[in-house]
């Protein structure tokens, strides 16, 4: 057998009766993960409807107005509830063992949203989640086999600071000078980057708290952590406007996790041991699961409408 599947064998053997419970309650977040997006994506159509669709991005008016939508108010709350439950799966277990379940979040979208838009999926659009969701899997499996979690220094903390700021001003440039001609695809990988950023941060407060080590630079991550988030949930309403929301997890399951890693593999240098085979898998099955989302994007068929 090989190294890797002994590996990952061990892991499952391995697991005591917490961790085993990390598995249902990763489920679970899923499936709430899939029902928020459901529901938000309902309270955002009908406030676009009534406000005539704008262009550009919604305005204040509308985000006002999302509030007064209980579909929408639902929908934040179930989401709330997933993070939560996403959060206590890796307290509880390995990554390896809770992270690629995150995925089933978008086949749970994509058969509640044909089944309620009475919009059927074609084969290429099926065949495009499949490949998000064993992409993300194989992506997220081998950074776990060889990823070493390691302290984060204030020198490394202040490098991803950095790095969010320039993807910050990059992304909000951007909206500001092409908002007329952004789609739900530019949405989507804007809020997937970010939100993979905001994980970052958040395992760095929370490991962060643990050893007290609370100071300037902690607040400050935490500043840019809410900063980030903010932004990111807008780009998730604007892409619930404009594209279906299996689309929307599509982008968020995959992309997010991606940054993250590839945060952690280049800049906490996490995954330094690893073999150039894992290296080279490690980026196929990035742009396997990558593809998948364009793929859907593309061929969608409540995309094309």
């Amino acid at each position: 057998m090989p190294p890797d599947l002994m590996d990952i064998t061990d892991q499952f053997q391995s697991l005591t009766p917490n961790q085993w419970l990390g598995i249902p309650v990763a489920l679970v977040g899923a499936v709430f993960l899939a029902l928020g997006a459901q529901f938000q994506h309902r309270g955002v159509g009908k406030v676009e409807a009534k406000h005539g669709g704008q262009t550009g991005g919604m305005g204040f008016s509308s985000l006002f107005a999302l509030l007064s939508r209980p579909s929408w108010v639902i929908g934040t709350v179930l989401l709330g509830l997933a993070i939560v439950l996403q959060l206590t799966s890796l307290y509880l277990s390995p990554i390896i063992v809770v992270q690629p379940l995150g995925a089933i979040a978008l086949v749970i979208t994509a058969v509640l949203n044909s089944s309620l838009s009475g919009v059927k999926l074609d084969r290429i659009s099926i065949r495009a989640i499949l490949l998000c969701v064993a992409g993300v899997a194989l992506f997220v499996g081998i950074a776990a086999l060889f990823a070493e979690s390691k302290p984060v220094s204030d020198g490394q903390l202040a490098v991803i600071l950095a790095l969010l700021g320039v993807v910050t001003m990059g992304f909000s440039l951007a909206f500001a000078f092409l908002r007329n001609r952004f789609k739900a695809i530019g949405y989507i990988i804007a809020s997937g980057v970010l939100y993979g950023f905001v994980a970052t941060l958040a395992k760095v407060v929370i490991d962060r708290g643990k050893t007290g080590d609370f100071e300037w630079l902690t607040i400050t991550c935490i500043v840019a952590l809410i900063a980030a988030a903010a932004l990111g949930a807008y780009f998730v309403q604007n892409a619930y406007a404009s594209g279906p929301p299996d689309l929307v997890i599509a982008g968020l399951t995959v992309i997010d996790p991606i940054v993250a890693v590839a945060i952690g593999v280049v800049v906490l240098q996490e995954a330094a041991s690893a073999p150039l085979w894992a290296v080279v898998a490690f980026l196929a099955a990035g742009g396997l699961a990558v593809y998948g989302v364009f793929q859907l994007a593309k061929h969608h068929p409540q995309a094309q409408r």
